[in-house]
């Protein structure tokens, strides 16, 4: 196992990469868009204007994640949500889910950790703050249940289309046009996160933990929910059988060794 775990390190820091460079995605264009010490959030007033330009910038951000070379070899799952879930579906061995979560964590932290070294001022800016995700004015509760929604509905999709012969090929695309529309339309409710390490990225450099407990709930439940009722269905189709299933995020496996088909669960 550990001779395994050496040798699959390299991949988890790509994992660490993957969302560290989607963190500094997050804060270079929250902090280009509303920081008031730029023009940028003067010029453009409408606050669901800026955010559908958020959108755009992390969907196009995710998505040339997804399809760069290392992304393709870690299968770029940048969420331990998204692991858990692989986890779920037999496709990825314990240790190595541990390896791939750990770093994504460590990852995605110090992408925001390096904003606050480098340029304090503009993260901790109460327009930016450290791209913390907290609840909107509606409450904890309805952050909850719209993480949980938009995280099955997000890899449902991705198993959807993994599984679709046509479809397979574009799988990251429909991630990034579903985080563009998330980012514009339900933001102000949760913060969109759909992604325990995202939101721990944000609150250990600002120490702002608000109900953080939202954002590990609702898209491991969310996620796995959608493994859980399309390994069904997909069983069902396949006369019980779901070895040949898929839910690679850039549409195939290219060649990375962590992705095992294990069996399914009984």
């Amino acid at each position: 196992m550990w001779q395994a775990i050496r040798t699959h390190t390299p991949i988890y820091l790509i994992e660490a990469w993957a969302l560290g460079m989607f963190m500094v995605s997050a804060a270079f264009f929250t902090i280009l868009l509303e920081s008031p010490s730029l023009p940028v959030r003067q010029l453009i007033a409408d606050p669901f204007v800026r955010r559908a330009i958020m959108g755009a910038a992390m969907g196009l951000t995710a998505v040339l994640l997804i399809y760069s070379p290392w992304g393709k070899r870690s299968g770029a799952h940048m969420n331990p949500a998204v692991t858990l879930t692989f986890l779920q579906l037999d496709r990825i061995r314990p240790a190595d889910a541990a390896g791939y979560m750990f770093a994504q964590f460590a990852g995605g932290a110090l992408g925001i950790f390096l904003f606050k070294w480098m340029v304090y001022p503009y993260i901790s800016d109460p327009a930016v703050n450290y791209v913390v995700t907290v609840p909107g004015p509606s409450g904890w509760l309805t952050a909850l249940v719209l993480e949980a929604l938009m995280s099955f509905c997000l890899f449902l999709v991705v198993l959807l289309s993994s599984n679709a012969q046509k479809l397979a090929p574009y799988t990251g695309y429909f991630v990034g046009v579903l985080l563009t529309f998330f980012i514009a339309f339900e933001a102000p409710f949760s913060g969109m996160s759909i992604n325990p390490a995202r939101t721990v990225a944000s609150a250990l450099p600002s120490g702002i933990w608000r109900d953080w407990w939202i954002y590990f709930a609702g898209p491991i439940v969310g996620m796995n929910a959608a493994g859980f009722v399309f390994r069904r269905i997909y069983r069902w189709r396949n006369n019980g059988n779901c070895l040949s299933m898929d839910c690679h995020m850039s549409g195939k496996k290219h060649q990375n060794p962590i992705y095992e088909v294990l069996g399914p669960k009984r």
